[in-house]
């Protein structure tokens, strides 16, 4: 099967996770696409492949003959996408040799993907785009890196000839809610280094990432008549109000690049009587961390000293951590990376990641894993879309990286 047939197909599957489900998976939806992994793993010949009660896949391409001694190297990639556009009945299609200029996606909603607001399109004149109807997501975060994976274990597969070690396959659920590493069996997995094929443009090696941490704030009012409110109501939505406003303003995600931290209110629910925020929170220097998540306990304290205790509580949780520091007595991981895409003829772009991946915490868990892209764009949007032709060339990557790994 062709790489992006074989992606085609992994999109078929709703994946969405759920952040607010206690379930392992956060969706039971997700073990569909496990299962149907498993099944195509094992018609390749990877006997051993299985999906776990918490909806982990794993499977392991065997080493070539003479090279059983070669350090065991894994391949990880996330089945879930995120809730935040539709992730259900994706209607795909192929914009064959993209000309150029605006791309009409839906002419009856008259949806358009313009080069104006997503300039990154001109880098693919030429190439062919796999594109949505515009009104879901396609989910090449991360089901193009899951193609990619497959594809490179198909082709080790057919071709015993070809020198590896033994190679590890991984794909976890609920990456997207934080949760991709929870149950990773690192000890099971049996590799000595890995790589998550999680990233965005072609060309992309990522090894420092934010550390991160979660803040759930639940606000408690008191409801009243409106016509006896005065000294007896407690407007909860106010005060969640007033929390916000003592953010920093230019902490927002909207203001903020390259390694500069955020706050950012991701859910926001409720009334007078009780009211729940839910912030992400972020950022790649470990002291500046610290110091936004004391904010806001600080600012919950400092409205629970106005209003009265119990008014406000934070719970203030930490995601993953900044994996530079698990990566760097490891580095040759990263420059290993480097001259397999330089090889293949593909300038290496390394900027600090700007979010999460498995890798970040399975780093810390004892399994040095930087992260490569998969050539998709626009990730968790409408607007998302992905070249056939820089999935292929990844897959070309890929191979190169097992070779230079079994010198």
């Amino acid at each position: 099967m062709k790489n992006h047939e074989r992606f085609l197909k992994y999109v078929s599957f709703d994946t969405e996770s759920d952040s607010h489900s206690q379930t392992v998976p956060t969706t039971e939806k997700q073990k569909n696409l496990g299962k149907y992994l498993v099944e195509e793993m094992k018609a390749m010949g990877i006997s051993d492949a299985f999906m776990d009660d918490k909806g982990y896949v794993y499977g392991t391409v065997p080493a070539a003959k003479g090279c059983e001694n070669v350090p065991v190297l894994g391949f990880i990639a996330h089945m879930d996408t995120v809730s935040a556009a539709p992730g259900a009945n994706i209607k795909t299609r192929i914009v064959e040799q993209y000309p150029g200029g605006d791309i009409l996606l839906n002419k009856e909603k008259n949806i358009s993907m313009k080069t104006r607001d997503y300039p990154s399109l001109n880098k693919y004149i030429g190439q062919d785009l796999i594109v949505t109807d515009g009104t879901t997501l396609l989910g090449a975060d991360d089901k193009a890196g899951i193609a990619e994976i497959m594809t490179l274990a198909e082709t080790l597969m057919a071709h015993p000839e070809l020198p590896h070690g033994t190679i590890k396959i991984g794909f976890t659920p609920d990456e997207e809610v934080g949760r991709g590493a929870n149950y990773f069996d690192v000890k099971g997995f049996g590799a000595k280094y890995a790589y998550t094929v999680d990233g965005g443009e072609l060309g992309e090696i990522s090894y420092e990432n934010f550390n991160a941490a979660s803040a759930n704030i639940t606000i408690h009012g008191i409801s009243s008549h409106t016509g006896g409110a005065k000294n007896v109501m407690v407007n909860a939505a106010l005060l969640a109000m007033e929390f916000h406003s003592m953010l920093p303003v230019f902490e927002n995600p909207s203001f903020t690049e390259h390694r500069e931290g955020f706050s950012h209110l991701d859910e926001i629910h409720g009334g007078v009587e009780l009211t729940t925020m839910n912030y992400i929170i972020r950022d790649h220097d470990k002291a500046k961390f610290e110091e936004k998540k004391a904010r806001f306990t600080k600012i919950a304290a400092y409205l629970n000293e106005k209003y009265g205790q119990g008014t406000v509580e934070a719970e203030v949780k930490d995601s993953y951590y900044n994996m530079i520091e698990q990566i760097k007595p490891h580095f040759h991981l990263v420059e290993k990376a480097r001259e397999a895409f330089t090889a293949c003829g593909v300038e290496v772009i390394e900027l600090p990641v700007r979010g999460g991946t498995d890798g970040a915490r399975l780093s810390y868990m004892g399994l040095p894993c930087p992260n490569l892209c998969t050539g998709g764009e626009n990730f968790h949007g409408r607007f998302e879309y992905v070249s056939i032709q820089a999935m292929e060339k990844i897959v070309e990557v890929l191979l190169k990286l097992v070779e230079l790994h079994t010198k």
